[in-house]
């Protein structure tokens, strides 16, 4: 009776196995099936993804997921393949990709070891520095400066806790307050109701290009972490995967990479026609002649 039961439950916890992988594994066959392309992208997250307003999605990765929709759209040999997008939060977007709702996400995500056992990601095309902006004539310059202040970031991201890590905020006291999403903790610094926002540098700057006073706002301190961030895709799939990488490094090799970077951040960008003017990093150069998906524990903590 006991091998029995031992028996079923070794049949059981394959078959359920199996019908993980199975589902992990055709990511293709679904996109075929639905006719469509799922895009999961983010609303207040220039110029890596953002929304003009007019319920249309831009942006840098927003850009290179559309060469990769080209991509599966060649490898299945369909004639029209659209891309629906799907709005995700910084709460959301790794289940939402788990669970197949979207077909990959395109937004500011950072690859790191924890998100790597829920889902798989693309090579690296954005590493970012987590920085602090504050109002330019706020007097805080650093870490320090943010004692007994309000400090803003927001909800589902980790820019807080690399805060309160960094060994210059030791003996820092400051008070934590949580916008909805990027956007949002921009406006509770713009409003006054938090005295500086922790973020990715180039949110914060895409943020300040496109406020209504970009001279009123600065990015300062030290940088809390470098950072690799990758578009985000389901875990356990190879055939899906090895597409979007080759596709992803074509694009680095040929040098199409480089000129939508240059185009979303060192040109006038919608809807203000403002330029990030941020240039290519040497670590993101690094990450584009040498493609890779490693996790940002791999990274040098500044």
């Amino acid at each position: 009776m006991k091998k029995s039961f031992l028996a079923a439950a070794v049949i059981l916890a394959s078959a359920v196995a199996g019908a993980g992988s199975a589902h992990a594994a055709d990511t293709l066959a679904k996109i075929r099936t639905a006719n469509k392309i799922v895009i999961g992208t983010r609303d207040s997250s220039a110029p890596l993804a953002y929304t003009t307003g007019d319920g249309k999605y831009v942006g840098y990765h927003v850009e290179v997921c559309q060469r990769i929709a080209d991509a599966i759209k060649t490898n299945l040999k369909l004639a029209n393949l659209p891309i629906e997008y799907q709005l995700v939060t910084s709460q959301n977007r790794v289940p939402l990709v788990q669970n197949g709702t979207v077909d990959m996400e395109c937004g500011s995500t950072t690859n790191n070891a924890t998100r790597q056992k829920d889902v798989s990601f693309a090579p690296t095309t954005f590493v970012t520095n987590v920085r602090i902006a504050v109002k330019a004539n706020s007097g805080i310059n650093s870490i320090a400066d943010l004692k007994n202040k309000t400090v803003a970031t927001t909800t589902g991201t980790t820019s807080v806790q690399l805060l309160r890590k960094h060994e210059r905020a030791n003996g820092v006291d400051f008070k934590e307050i949580f916008g909805k999403d990027h956007a949002d903790s921009f406006l509770l610094m713009e409003s006054g109701r938090a005295d500086a926002f922790v973020m990715d540098d180039n949110i914060l700057a895409g943020l300040i290009v496109n406020s209504k006073s970009p001279n009123d706002y600065r990015i300062v301190g030290e940088s809390l972490s470098e950072e690799p961030i990758a578009i985000m895709i389901p875990k356990d799939d190879p055939a899906y995967k090895k597409l979007i990488d080759d596709t992803v490094m074509g694009m680095m090799k040929s040098g199409e990479l480089e000129k939508i970077y240059n185009k979303w951040f060192l040109s006038p960008i919608p809807p203000r026609n403002a330029t990030v003017n941020m240039a290519m990093s040497a670590s993101l150069k690094n990450a584009i002649a040498n493609p890779n998906d490693r996790p940002a524990e791999t990274y040098v903590r500044k």
